[in-house]
């Protein structure tokens, strides 16, 4: 591999704290993932040298704000393949963006329409498109998973329909790590449910790198900077230009109007209709700084690794005795969820973190799956690519002193 993961760890300060006099193993990237030097830097640099807000003023600080925040636009919609920067919506995160699709669907909808989603949910997908459901009183369907915890397909095709308005899922399972085949899902649901527009949650998927868009053909993609080394608070719903030009605004207010009088008012155009008020404008300067820096790596090389860590964490856990791995996909990427055998999931983390060890308990924002699952919740030790094998081993070896303590 081109990259030396020890040399890329430099960037990032937090790893170098310790946690009960043992060095931190940080392993609950699913949940946020730490921030390079560049980001920090980046943030700081913001609030000391430039702090203004943006697009309302003509002095200097203005400028130079307004300027620092639409080049993190342009950064991200290079990233993610957009046709067009104005596709690019910043949000609070992945669960506004889903949120503000939502909302406008919901106009568009009546009785007679139904919406599609998964049993593998995160709590912001599934619980804001059963609300919409229900207020629309359009039916909700779920597209069951099989006990290898993948997407059943032939379940989900048989969900879709002319009736469907809505198709929404995620591209990676934040609780399994499973990884979904959306592009040969999305082309199927054009076909089988011409009518449907179709959001993918990509809160996990987006850090991995490889995102393009436009060659997903999805409508709507939405995610969080902090699952991507930038700053929590902001995130980015993306939209193809003619789906949102004329989508129902989300907030009015400041910014997102055209004209205003007492009487009434109009919208502005993309992006600033779905923006209203004054944003997180050092968060949106510090997720451009992420992507600048996340794109200057090698991303195959990252890839790998993570690839790599992922197989070696695997392949540890099946042979691990009384550990019970439930995350069983073929294709899963980031993700080992788990339980050690008469243990419970929320002792297992505390006595990991004695050791210095970071990881994720409980229900994961994903309750209906874990009563699919027929499990309280679970271990969820989860990789980035500052990650290394021998935490790996770690990992293991504490989980074994875990085992001791609570047999």
């Amino acid at each position: 591999m081109s990259f030396d993961v020890l040399a890329l760890r430099e960037s990032f300060p937090i790893l170098k704290r310790t946690i009960e006099g043992k060095p931190l193993i940080y392993l609950d990237n699913a949940a946020t993932t730490q921030k390079p030097q560049a980001v920090i830097e980046a943030i700081t640099s913001y609030y000391v040298n430039h702090n203004s807000n943006v697009h309302r003023g003509v002095h200097t600080l203005a400028d130079e704000s307004t300027r620092l925040y639409e080049a993190s636009r342009d950064s991200v919609a290079q990233f993610i393949h957009a046709n067009d920067r104005k596709e690019v919506i910043w949000t609070s995160g992945t669960t506004e963006a889903i949120n503000i699709v939502a909302h406008g669907l919901q106009q568009l909808l009546s009785s007679q329409d139904e919406i599609v989603v998964t049993e593998m949910e995160h709590h912001a997908n599934l619980v804001t498109w059963q609300q919409v459901s229900k207020g629309a009183g359009a039916k909700l369907n779920v597209a069951r998973i099989t006990d290898d915890t993948e997407l059943d397909i032939a379940h989900f095709e048989s969900l879709l329909s002319t009736s469907t308005k809505m198709v929404a899922m995620p591209h990676v399972s934040n609780a399994l790590g499973t990884v979904n085949p959306i592009e040969t899902l999305i082309p199927m649901i054009r076909q089988k449910a011409p009518n449907a527009r179709i959001l993918i949650d990509g809160a996990q998927g987006v850090a991995h790198g490889g995102v393009d868009v436009q060659a997903l053909d999805c409508d709507f993609y939405a995610f969080s900077g902090h699952k991507l080394f930038a700053p929590t608070g902001v995130g980015v719903l993306w939209g193809k230009a003619e789906i949102l030009a004329d989508w129902p605004v989300w907030q009015t207010g400041g910014e997102m109007i055209a004209t205003v009088t007492y009487q009434d008012a109009t919208w502005g155009e993309l992006p600033n209709r779905l923006e209203a008020g004054t944003p997180h404008i050092a968060g949106v300067v510090g997720f451009g700084a992420a992507v600048d820096w996340f794109t200057q790596l090698d991303i195959s090389a990252l890839q790998a690794h993570e690839k790599q860590l992922m197989s070696v964490a695997t392949e540890q856990a099946l042979a691990f005795e009384g550990l019970e791995l439930v995350s069983r996909a073929k294709n899963k990427i980031g993700v080992l969820s788990f339980n050690l055998t008469g243990s419970h999931p929320s002792d297992v983390g505390f006595l990991l973190d004695k050791q210095g060890i970071a990881v994720r308990t409980g229900d994961h924002c994903a309750q209906p799956l874990m009563q699919r699952l027929n499990v309280p919740g679970t271990v969820r030790a989860s990789f980035s690519i500052y990650n290394t094998l021998e935490e790996i081993d770690a990992l293991f070896s504490g989980l074994k002193k875990v085992q001791m303590m609570l047999m």
